[in-house]
């Protein structure tokens, strides 16, 4: 964990944004696999884990907005835990080290909630996004549990997520070490990526360099030749020279700050010359927007900006007819790039989603749009420094996307369809790094990790 005096930090500017009542936080509780004591492995909440630093399931705390007072609540081991499970630090040694010297046992958060209560101060908490912490809550609260939600506080969130945007030095660095174990793992897939290997034997790996490291994966590796759908996790082919394979992989610190990062690697060693006229359309493109990230532009503006860049390559490759301006403009683009250019990045691999997608990634200046493709951008507004971003263009040519917009007529003065049905085996193609938001623009996060034709032939190929 980080040094007592973070959380304590946290805490006092989250307190200072709030007017009055106390803020609720439930941590997360162990989830049995196929029974009781057989958990999948934990993953402490991300919220909890930023204000509290408790890495262990079966805890709550509670903040007194206006007395400054943090409660930690949770059961001291028995004689059975520690048989099963080992020594461990007491409580009260654990509250210790992030700056809280009350501790309670569980049953008394409940008498806690009701005697404020009925005092009539509010009871701030974030939208569960667990069954069980709802049922908990509802109980906690005395309140149906289809109404839970009803009561999520407006401030706390805003609150929250205008802290947690903004990383501190200590949070990029642990980022950059999750990216350090990130490329790792994807110097191992460039390198094993060959013919009659099955995918899982490398997912199995790259699995592992990431537990080697401290950490686990910050989400489900997507590594396969059918790079065409988005988040691949079917991992059964056996990879044949001339594949594209999308490896789309991360692994998180020991503090479970994330890494995100896609590659396309080519199986055999060597691109074809249509793989790489695509690659290099999406490797431009990234590196354009990349340099155009700042706080004075929104990032829906980069977006645009790089999809003009992928229409320009299409146009160039005939798939695409018209100005580009106008291709985006109309969204026939996103036949080819369907998803967002990026979103935030933290603790959790899409930070703070379960906040609220829209609360994170949009405001009262930049409002989500209804058009196929721009509708999933997950981050639209201006970023601030501090923001980690991640920025990912693709290309990819989806058989059942083309013959349904074909089927429907959809945009033939700009799509040459005969032309785009030649590429239906293609797969696709997509490219990903981390940033960090400046005062003046951003900076690439994590070691280098190869992406131009020549460094990527050159690593397959070893």
């Amino acid at each position: 964990m980080f040094e007592t005096g973070t959380y304590i930090q946290r805490r006092e500017q989250l307190r200072q944004q709030l007017e009055s009542g106390a803020v609720l936080f439930l941590g997360n509780q162990e989830s049995p696999m196929n029974y009781a004591d057989n958990p999948y492995p934990f993953r402490q909440d991300s919220s909890f884990l930023y204000y509290w630093g408790l890495d262990a399931p079966g805890l709550a705390a509670l903040l007194d907005v206006e007395s400054g007072e943090a409660i930690i609540y949770g059961a001291e081991l028995t004689l059975d835990d520690i048989i099963w499970m080992g020594p461990q630090p007491s409580l009260a040694e654990r509250a210790e080290r992030v700056g809280v010297t009350a501790t309670r046992p569980p049953e008394r958060l409940a008498e806690d909630l009701g005697r404020m209560r009925k005092q009539g101060r509010r009871v701030h908490y974030l939208p569960p996004y667990r069954a069980d912490n709802r049922l908990l809550l509802a109980q906690l609260l005395g309140v149906d549990v289809d109404r839970v939600n009803d009561g999520v506080s407006e401030s706390l969130l805003a609150a929250v997520i205008a802290q947690r945007s903004v990383k501190s030095d200590e949070e990029i660095a642990e980022i950059e070490q999750a990216l350090e174990a990130t490329r790792e793992m994807h110097l191992l897939a460039m390198r094993q990526a060959r013919p009659g290997i099955v995918e899982r034997e490398i997912v199995g790996k790259m699995t592992g360099v990431a537990v080697s490291r401290g950490g686990q994966l910050s989400f489900p590796i997507i590594f396969s030749r059918n790079g065409e759908t988005l988040h691949n996790h079917y991992y059964g082919n056996t990879l044949q020279a001339g594949d594209l394979v999308v490896c789309d992989a991360g692994a998180e610190s020991a503090l479970h700050y994330a890494g995100d990062i896609t590659r396309t690697i080519p199986v055999g060693g060597r691109f074809t010359e249509r793989q790489k006229a695509v690659y290099e359309i999406v490797l431009r493109a990234q590196q354009e927007a990349i340099a155009a990230v700042n706080p004075e532009t929104p990032f829906r503006d980069v977006h645009v900006l790089t999809s003009r860049r992928l229409a320009e390559g299409l146009v160039a490759l005939g798939l695409l007819k018209g100005e580009p301006e106008a291709i985006v403009a109309a969204g026939a683009h996103a036949l080819f790039f369907p998803h967002g250019l990026g979103h935030m990045l933290g603790l959790d691999v899409h930070d703070m989603e379960s906040l609220g997608e829209d609360r994170v990634g949009y405001d009262a200046e930049t409002r989500r749009s209804e058009q196929f493709g721009l509708r999933a951008l997950r981050f639209a507004k201006r970023p601030r420094p501090g923001y980690v971003l991640t920025v990912e263009p693709g290309l990819y040519f989806i058989p059942a996307l083309v013959q349904k917009w074909k089927r429907e007529g959809r945009f033939p003065e700009f799509i040459d369809y005969e032309k785009v049905e030649t590429y239906l085996d293609f797969g696709g193609i997509r490219i990903e790094d981390n940033v960090v938001v400046t005062e003046s623009g951003c900076r690439v996060l994590g070691p280098p990790i190869p992406k131009s034709i020549e460094e990527v032939e050159a690593l397959v190929s070893e």
